[in-house]
């Protein structure tokens, strides 16, 4: 066949392939737009699953008559006019493909008031391109309305799945769209029947409302606020507690200047800030918000622009798990997010008094204990949880009591078991006490630094001459991280100092890791980084309580005071959790009191 140029209908059906997949990806679209025009309010309109009919209605500035028609041809848009422009995109939409590609596959009306004129007018196409405006009765803002998705394109109709699937996609786009703009009032309705009708949130309260409307009750009860700003970078969002983890990662958003995206590498950062908070295989929950400079970011990359490009990636990196870590270092009992004190709850005080037994408001948790001492030990009993209440470091509630309250006794030589403000506190004591013992190791580790120890019998290691190369020209980089490496031939090296705290580690494979990640820049301090966690963490397992060890009254409660002064000591070091609560409503309703 002799080349020639393709006529602008199966232009528009080649570019409807990359962008209109199915009614999901037509409602992507149209949201976008009206969002980029400023609307405060969207109401969508789907049946039979979005085939039959994606109606979407705004209230944002609306189009012009002249600009009608234009609105409908490949390449025309408002929202870019040059290269610099496209460098520095900062609405959703900016290739002037959709509406066109649309409107190629679909049976499509556009209807339209601009802000400030006294008329609306329509266009129409089916199939194809537009005709001419033609007045119309409309408020203020644009309605798209996409009937009988790909009528003139049965192959592709063909593909498209069952109406509750296909319902199914299109309501996960309207929920992100409606979580990436809190601001904005977004109804759905399919079928007639509304799915969600969501208010304009206009501050942390209102987005926590939306959040539960969207993601669950659950999940915002769970969740800890994170905002933070370093690098240029802001990140905001809420993060589900490690008590909150799932079984696949179906509860992540992730939006990047309110734009919706994936991206594995941000992904691979919060995992790795929930690294040793999670249990086994379970995925950490969150919805998280990035801003930055458009300038910083490529959002070409991907023709349904889910995917960007960040021109520094690795800052992008640690500034969410630096962001995402400090927000789980809260997760410890006394926590800003994490207290498990019930607030206007009062302790028990009330059994003892009918006792007898004298109660000062600071001590009123000794109740169960000088019950069964009687009345002759119960002054120099309390006196005695009076000082404990003075250990520094740990949270306190109200009345003076700490959140993980005072031991009462050890089960089994395994668990501790507290009486707080609110209930009965167990603890399982090696769990806890590896949590502590870590954190500890890591603050040192933290305070001496890297400094490198040398050994008395070097190591030669076996590595590729290409991975040989690279050690060499990176001497310096491994210095830094406390590695001192020389070469002893064209494929061996000579491992002859490393960090303090890794004496005693399989050495010969930890710098082949190291040396394996040169490969990838910054990868190298990333695998040291985990190799020193990992036997900080081997370490502190091994340091910890054992089972049927039996503590002490002082060493119990000096550890309750530890966990609340430590990070993170919700969960032990292999993300199981190191502590639960019963309150008193528990328990009435366990011996259903009052009934």
């Amino acid at each position: 066949m002799p080349i020639r140029e393709l006529p602008p209908h199966l232009v528009n059906q080649i570019a409807a392939g990359e962008v209109v997949e199915r009614p999901a990806s037509v409602l992507k679209e149209l949201l976008e737009n009206s969002l980029d025009a400023g609307a405060t309010r969207i109401e969508v309109d789907l049946e039979q699953g979005g085939v039959a009919l994606c109606r979407v209605r705004d209230n944002g500035v609306g189009i012009p008559r002249e600009e009608l028609g234009l609105a409908l041809s490949r390449h025309a848009t408002s929202k870019i006019s040059s290269l610099e422009d496209l460098e520095h995109v900062a609405s959703l939409g900016f290739r002037g493909e959709a509406l066109p590609s649309i409107a190629s596959v679909s049976r499509l009306a556009l209807t339209s008031r601009a802000a400030g004129a006294d008329r609306a007018y329509t266009v129409a196409a089916d199939g194809g391109a537009g005709g001419e405006p033609a007045p119309a009765a409309h408020p203020a803002g644009t309605t798209v309305e996409v009937r009988d998705l790909f009528f003139n394109v049965p192959a592709r109709r063909r593909f498209l799945r069952a109406e509750r699937t296909e319902f199914n996609h299109a309501l996960a786009v309207a929920e992100r769209i409606a979580l990436s703009r809190a601001s904005v009032a977004i109804q759905l309705r399919h079928n007639h029947r509304v799915i969600f009708d969501l208010p304009a949130a206009a501050d942390r309260a209102g987005r926590e409302a939306r959040l539960a409307s969207l993601c669950g009750e659950e999940f915002v009860s769970h969740a800890l606020y994170l905002e933070t700003a370093a690098s240029g970078i802001t990140l905001r969002g809420w993060i589900a507690r490690p008590t909150f983890s799932r079984a696949q990662p179906d509860l992540q958003q992730l939006f990047l200047n309110g734009r919706a995206i994936r991206d594995r590498s941000i992904a691979s950062a919060v995992r790795s800030a929930y690294r040793d908070v999670l249990y086994r295989d379970r995925w950490p929950a969150w919805v998280i918000e990035l801003e930055m400079d458009p300038a910083l970011v490529d959002v070409n990359a991907h023709p349904a622009k889910h995917e960007v490009r960040f021109r520094d990636a690795r800052a992008v990196f640690d500034a969410v798990r630096r962001g995402v870590e400090s927000a789980l270092a809260a997760t410890r009992p006394g926590g800003v997010a994490t207290s498990p004190v019930i607030a206007g709850h009062q302790p028990p005080a009330a059994y003892a008094e009918a006792a007898g037994y004298p109660v000062p408001p600071a001590a009123g948790l000794a109740v169960q204990r000088s019950l069964s001492l009687g009345r002759a030990g119960t002054a120099g009993l309390l006196a005695g949880w009076q000082a404990l209440a003075a250990v520094p470091g740990g949270a306190v509630a109200e009345g003076g009591i700490p959140p993980l309250g005072y031991a009462l006794a050890q089960l089994h030589g395994l668990y501790i078991l507290a009486q707080n403000a609110t209930g009965l506190v167990i603890v399982d004591t090696h769990a806890a006490h590896e949590r502590v013992t870590l954190e500890r190791l890591r603050e040192a580790m933290r305070n001496a630094g890297l400094a490198p120890q040398r050994l008395l019998v070097p190591v030669a290691v076996p590595v590729s001459e290409a991975e040989a190369d690279r050690a060499e020209a990176a001497a310096g980089e491994l210095s830094a991280l406390g590695l001192e490496v020389d070469r002893a031939g064209p494929d061996r090296l000579l491992l002859r100092a490393v960090p303090a705290a890794l004496a005693g580690a399989d050495l010969a494979g930890l710098l082949q890791d190291v040396v394996a990640a040169l490969a990838t820049p910054g990868g190298h301090g990333e695998v040291l980084a985990g190799r020193v966690d990992d036997l900080l963490a081997n370490m502190a397992c091994r340091a910890a309580v054992k089972a049927n060890r039996r503590l002490g009254l002082d060493e119990m409660n000096q550890l309750l005071r530890d966990m609340e002064a430590t990070d993170r000591s919700d969960q032990c070091n292999h993300g199981r959790p190191t502590w639960t609560e019963l309150g008193i409503g528990d328990l009435d309703r366990l011996f259903a009191r009052g009934r």
